[in-house]
């Protein structure tokens, strides 16, 4: 594998309030070997100047479903598993080309894509996932609707599918244990009501607490934890205090559950970008009326919900949460955050604090010797302008995935 000295880099990763100017990056075998305020010597290596530009750790999205083709998710399902599969490659292609190098997926994606990007045969970002979603009859990810009565285990080995449905305690270890064995990183349950499934207002309780304990044991037992879909104060507050690591939305989070969040050492990965896109583009896109409906039950509280949860001092990761042709607006998320956070903290969540997230604390997110050579080149300053992260990738003249070019605009 070729060798990278990147000189005169402004090293960005969230770990200091600014950027570290004048520092010299040598990438080798894959990683990266030193770092330092002092010009580096590699005779071998190919040099490249980076004054005037940021280099920053790829960019890593906690809350994705590459699986998600198309917005009407009833209908995903149904569309042939090998035609999802394709769909999928080119779907992660274009967040990889936007600078993400790792996502986390949410609901849908199997070991097969995991091994298929592992042995280089699609080029995508490293995928962490947690399998299929596990949903109560009648929750999110049951597309079934009122009038269908299809049995659901129809839907647990479709490609397109998000999640599979449980019901009762023993149905919730099994399922829990069937996505460990099959490759999952962590465990997804459906704990509010969803915009995008049709019988569920965003207020329902998912899953019994019962069922909640269960899937939280058996994701301990297997040395890693839940992630559960939430809306509701009262929805979040339940979860957290059931064991639930990983709340994602939290939309309507009032003060005093954020400050729960924060003595349980939880974290929050929101994703105000996919109310957004889907308030102007989802019925276009095939979005069910009755999704459109909820919409703004939770659009107009995210970001307010951002500053509670900055004031309580949680944790937050970065997330989009699209689906079908809305995937492309993946990277507007921080100029939405940047609303109302400071420019460090929303980079933050998508570097050094989402590498928490997915498990590779210490690997991915961070500059820094011995952490893999996933890195992005940024035309100017983002911490002045977090634009510089959107437009697919426009400023960004390279990225670099395990030590290796995925895109190289660069002079030598």
């Amino acid at each position: 594998m070729a060798t990278t000295l990147f000189a005169n880099a402004s090293v960005l990763d969230g770990r200091a309030e600014a950027a570290l100017a004048d520092r010299h990056v040598l990438v080798e075998d894959g990683v990266i070997r030193e770092v330092s305020d002092r010009p580096l010597r590699a005779s071998s290596a190919r040099t490249v100047d980076l004054r005037g530009r940021t280099l920053m750790p790829g960019l890593i999205d906690c809350h994705v479903h590459v699986i998600a083709t198309v917005a009407d998710l009833g209908r995903n399902a149904e569309l042939p598993n090998t035609l999802v599969a394709v769909r999928s490659a080119r779907i992660m292609r274009g967040m990889l080309m936007r600078g993400f190098t790792t996502v986390r997926d949410l609901g849908g994606a199997d070991v097969g894509l995991v091994q298929a990007i592992d042995e280089g045969l699609i080029e995508a970002p490293r995928l962490v996932i947690c399998g299929k979603a596990l949903s109560q009859t009648g929750g999110h990810t049951d597309y079934r609707g009122p009038y269908h009565a299809r049995d659901v285990d129809y839907y647990r080995d479709r490609a397109g599918s998000l999640g599979r449905v449980v019901d009762g305690v023993d149905q919730v270890r099994r399922a829990c244990r069937e996505e460990i064995k099959g490759g999952a990183a962590f465990i997804k349950i459906m704990a509010n009501g969803g915009v995008s499934s049709p019988t569920d207002p965003i207020a329902f309780l998912g899953l019994s607490a019962d069922e909640i304990r269960a899937a939280v044991e058996e994701a301990r037992n297997a040395q890693t934890y839940v992630a559960a879909h939430l809306y509701t104060d009262e929805a979040i507050r339940r979860a957290v205090e059931l064991g639930v690591v990983s709340v994602e939305h939290g939309n309507l989070i009032t003060p005093e559950t954020a400050r729960l969040v924060k003595e349980r050492g939880a974290y929050v990965v929101p994703t105000n970008v996919t109310f957004d896109v889907l308030a102007k583009e989802g019925a276009a896109l095939g979005l069910p009326p009755a999704s459109v409906a909820k919409i703004e039950d939770v659009r107009e509280q995210g970001l307010a919900a951002l500053g509670i949860l900055r004031e309580a001092g949680v944790a937050m990761a970065y997330g989009s949460d699209l689906l079908g042709d809305m995937h492309r607006h993946q990277s507007e998320e921080f100029v939405l955050r940047g609303r109302v956070l400071p420019a460090i903290d929303v980079i933050r969540s998508a570097t050094v604090a989402a590498a928490g997230v997915v498990g590779h604390e210490g690997r991915l997110g961070i500059v820094e010797a011995g952490a893999h050579a996933d890195l992005i080149v940024v035309d100017g300053d983002p911490l002045a302008d977090l634009s510089l992260l959107t437009g697919q990738g426009r400023h960004m003249p390279a990225i670099m995935k395990g030590g290796r070019f995925v895109k190289d605009g660069l002079a030598a």
